[in-house]
């Protein structure tokens, strides 16, 4: 057993913002309850540690859920657990744990020398039923239900089926032999990586990490708290970004620093045709429409509410998305005023200009067609790629 002090050494290299099922894409409404089931979920971390513990969540939960024995190791293709990596997880000593409705729990620490962009295997066993599951949705990295207790199964069982949400984990953190620091993104569907190719971690997030990973930067610790179809001001597809911001962000161990890419949506909704066909998509976001200076009022909000950590604050420009459903040339203007104001009001301590990335040299208000997945609002694997290509590593040194 180790006797190091953990105090202050602890850094965040994976997470997913919880949400309400109902709050999501609806992935999970036709999927059998979970009761008496493993779950098992593929993660990729983004830096590496020595010790690593998973942060379980029931944090919008109706009642509490049990946790009947759980277990982390190194992914293997298909499903499977590399032999000799297995962890059993425990909770103060315990095999099993009982979650309070409204609360996350950690796991005891482990041993597990991790490398940078490892991906790990968790599963968890659930004795009971779950009666309200807090997710990530969607996962966009395949993972399982089992039958019964397969936590120990080494490979994947005939009986598996696929798991189309991140279910009740929202974060894996890891003790460091050296200082790091923890980037955390905060942002919408484009940061969350919709339109890029499951199972192959292709959100801009997760590629910059790989980048930093590739430089060795102590900062290569990327927390990606995106989530499909948020705003910044509004509850809606999960809660608002102001609203989340002290759990996703303020309490992320080893903070360094903060990435802001919400508020595409705020504006994209708020001057969207408000009947026709879109009226029922639109029922998904409550709230009284938005202007451009609620938006920069609540970037101004987060940069203060950051700052107080000590921590660095930057922000992306709002790529552009004529051609999607919501656009409308008011949309336009108010995307224009806003990016004016990121790249040019002095708030942040830098801007990464995705929008100049991202348009269209001769239509600035779409998105390059070899850059976005059919929709003209979300990247493919190659707009994403750019993304992540266009920041500059010195942000993090």
């Amino acid at each position: 057993m180790t006797t190091t002090n953990d105090a202050g050494s602890w850094v965040r290299s994976w997470g997913a913002s919880p949400q309400a099922a109902h709050d999501g894409l609806g992935s999970l409404d036709d999927h059998p309850p979970l009761a008496d089931v493993t779950l098992r979920q593929v993660v990729r971390i983004s830096g590496g540690g020595r010790r690593v513990r998973i942060r379980f969540t029931n944090e919008f939960g109706t009642a509490p859920f049990t946790i009947g024995a759980a277990q982390v190791g190194l992914a293997v293709p298909g499903g499977g657990v590399r032999p000799g990596s297995e962890r059993v997880l425990t909770f103060s000593g315990a095999s099993a744990v009982t979650v309070p409705a409204g609360a996350p729990i950690l796991s005891d620490p482990v041993d597990l020398p991790l490398p940078a962009l490892a991906k790990l295997s968790i599963s968890l066993y659930l004795p009971g039923r779950v009666e309200t599951c807090t997710c990530h949705d969607p996962a966009l990295e395949t993972g399982w239900t089992i039958p019964g207790d397969a936590v120990a199964a080494p490979t994947l069982p005939e009986n598996a089926e696929v798991l189309p949400v991140r279910a009740l984990i929202s974060a894996v953190e890891l003790l460091t032999d050296a200082p790091a620091k923890a980037i955390v993104v905060v942002g919408d569907s484009r940061a969350d990586g919709a339109g890029s190719t499951p199972d192959t971690n292709h959100s801009w997030p997760e590629l910059l990490a790989e980048r930093l990973a590739e430089r060795g930067v102590a900062a290569g610790y990327v927390s990606n708290q995106g989530i499909s179809g948020n705003r910044l001001l509004n509850d809606g597809i999960g809660v608002a970004a102001l609203a989340r911001f002290d759990r996703d962000v303020l309490a992320t161990p080893g903070l360094g620093y903060v990435v802001l890419s919400v508020g595409g949506n705020d504006l994209g909704i708020s001057f969207a045709p408000q009947d026709g066909p879109l009226a029922d998509f639109l029922k998904m976001f409550p709230g009284a429409p938005v202007t451009t200076d609620d938006v920069i009022a609540g970037y101004r909000q987060l940069i203060a509410r950051a700052r107080e950590r000590g921590v660095r604050v930057y922000a992306t420009t709002i790529p552009p998305y004529e051609g999607a459903e919501i656009y409308t040339p008011a949309g336009e203007s108010a995307r224009q005023t806003v990016n004016e104001w990121i790249r040019t009001g002095g708030a942040f301590d830098a801007v990464l200009d995705f929008d100049a990335v991202w348009r269209d040299p001769d239509r600035p208000s779409r998105i390059r067609a070899d850059f976005h997945a059919g929709d003209h609002l979300h990247g493919n694997d190659a707009g994403y790629r750019a993304l992540a290509d266009s920041i500059d590593l010195s942000l993090f040194s």
